[in-house]
């Protein structure tokens, strides 16, 4: 047998015996068995150098006539192999990559606001087409100029509404302000002069919960699964400390203090870390959630996959399974007007709007008036008289 097979016969044994040790179910391991034992067959008879195996190339003409769903065995084992560094990359994916320029700004995007994966592919969107203006246009990035970012993004977010173009006119903004200030490219920031025509008469206030809404939200809970107990205990981080999705997903087992009855957030959007007291409700969800739900796994994120290989999850999940409990409730909200609510709170306590931005991890105080248009509570007592 030549040697690439025997390299590749041994690493399939390998990787399926790690998926029996990270509790991947018999009928997925049976499924990857059969696609990697056609996997090496395929590899054989057209002897692939063991360099050439774990490509993209290979992987689409293994691809051929065959269901899609082969592709998750060979990216899983390939996934496997750079983690045991038997290759120098998987398998990856198929997308246009930009001009050096870019793809770094995406590295750094990436490391210095966390940003997943599906915030780059985002980002990736409006650089594309940035970078193919230029091109047509022969427009070199070190003469920019704003005259030029207006006509792109004009031609640009025509076809998109109002807030999608002010998303990606902020990511547009944040690879300016990169090309200024840590690459010295631009003579003068651009980043601050690319802004929208102004709105008039369209200043949407974030929807939050009423009380009620709140007991209909809580009553709903169905806390005798894994995944019930895990979305509870997001659920009062989200409703008692006004937490992004991304912060809950990002939070660690070292940042709780049972005894202290504290939660640190290193990892806050305006970067200040924080530490907040934890209601005794919530100290309960999360050790609830620890002690019965949560994997065995030598990851120190709180929020465990709850399916192998038990990785971290993503706010996205947050997202996810916040609002499938927020539909059983028939409540048309989502994460973030737990987030909404919990400034709503703060604001009839009597917190200053300085007080209640610092709770936010907001950088401004304009962030935090958004969340405060409406003051119901306050409004009827001071118009009826009315106390609710």
């Amino acid at each position: 047998m030549p040697v690439n097979n025997t390299m590749l016969e041994q690493a399939t044994s390998d990787y399926l015996l790690w998926m029996v040790s990270n509790g991947y179910s018999p009928k997925t391991m049976e499924s990857y068995e059969r696609v990697l034992k056609h996997f090496l067959v395929f590899i054989s008879r057209r002897e692939i150098a063991w360099s050439d195996i774990f490509t993209l190339d290979t992987m689409q003409n293994f691809q051929k006539g065959r269901s899609k769903a082969t592709a998750h065995a060979v990216r899983g084992i390939s996934r496997y192999l750079f983690q045991q560094n038997r290759i120098f990359r998987p398998i990856e994916k198929k997308e246009c990559r930009l001009p050096e320029i870019y793809e770094q700004y995406l590295i750094y995007h990436s490391k210095i606001r966390q940003a997943d994966d599906r915030r780059i592919k985002h980002i990736r969107r409006v650089l594309g087409p940035f970078h193919a203006h230029l091109k047509r246009a022969n427009i070199n990035l070190s003469t920019l100029t704003i005259e030029q970012i207006d006509a792109f993004s004009s031609e640009f977010n025509s076809r998109f509404a109002p807030q999608t173009r002010k998303l990606y006119r902020s990511y547009l903004r944040g690879f300016l302000s990169y090309l200024y200030h840590e690459r010295k490219m631009l003579k003068k920031d651009l980043a601050p002069l690319v802004v929208g025509a102004p709105m008039f008469a369209q200043a949407k206030p974030p929807m939050f919960l009423r009380p009620y809404e709140v007991k209909r939200l809580y009553d709903r809970m169905d806390i005798s699964s894994p995944t019930g107990l895990r979305t509870y205990a997001m659920l009062e981080l989200g409703y008692k400390l006004g937490l992004r999705p991304k912060e809950i997903c990002l939070i660690t087992l070292d940042d709780i203090s049972f005894r202290e009855g504290e939660l640190t957030l290193n990892d806050r959007k305006n970067t200040n870390p924080i530490k907040l007291p934890l209601p005794e409700s919530t100290l309960k969800a999360i050790a609830a959630y620890v002690i019965g739900a949560r994997p065995k796994s030598d990851h120190r994120v709180l929020f465990l996959g709850l399916k192998a290989p038990y990785g971290p999850i993503t706010a996205a999940m947050v997202n996810h399974h916040l609002k499938i409990v927020m539909r059983k409730a028939n409540l048309p909200s989502t994460a973030y007007w737990l987030r909404h609510t919990y400034a709503q709170n703060l604001l009839e306590a009597g917190a200053s709007i300085y007080e209640i931005k610092e709770m936010l991890g907001h950088d401004s105080i304009e962030s935090s008036r958004k969340y405060l248009h409406i003051h119901i509570k306050l409004m009827r007592k001071v118009l009826f008289d009315e106390e609710l």
